[in-house]
């Protein structure tokens, strides 16, 4: 996913063992930013979050497969590693399902990922990296909440 939106190229094979980390400057309602993206997609679910994510961070893209009911549970456990790093009981978050293009393997619905977004009280979309629908839009509603969250 962050490949399609930094490159504007689908990776049909993608298999992350380390961190990897992109740029991409970009303009959002007027104002520019050079936002940093970390891909954490190849670590295991006890390092997939540690210390130095919560350092100088302003926001959060938490993306499941909706092809994936493992993959939807595992952003909850992340969550939990975010706010217990931050000391806080709410950060800026996206939550993302992905593949929406794989509808016939489909685990989690629209639904699921609307309610979980509402319980946490932060934003979602639906993406398809594959076929790059909403892969902007995701990325833009985490500005848009880091935003807000440094207004309040």
């Amino acid at each position: 996913m962050i490949i399609q939106y930094v490159e504007n190229v689908f990776v049909d094979s993608y298999f992350p063992t380390i961190e990897r980390t992109f740029i991409k400057s970009l303009t959002f309602h007027g104002q520019p930013y050079d936002v940093e993206l970390i891909d954490t997609a190849g670590q295991d679910e006890f390092s997939i979050f540690n210390g130095k994510h919560a350092l100088d961070v302003h926001g959060y893209v938490l993306v499941y497969s909706v092809t994936s009911k493992l993959s939807f549970d595992m952003i909850g456990v992340i969550r939990d590693k975010i706010l217990n790093y931050t000391g806080t009981d709410w950060v800026p978050i996206v939550i993302v399902g992905n593949k929406t293009d794989l509808q016939g393997q489909r685990q989690v619905t629209r639904e699921e990922g609307e309610e979980l977004a509402a319980k946490w009280k932060c934003l979602s979309c639906e993406t398809s990296a594959k076929t790059n629908l909403n892969i902007g839009r995701a990325f833009e509603l985490m500005i848009a909440e880091i935003e807000q969250s440094t207004e309040s």
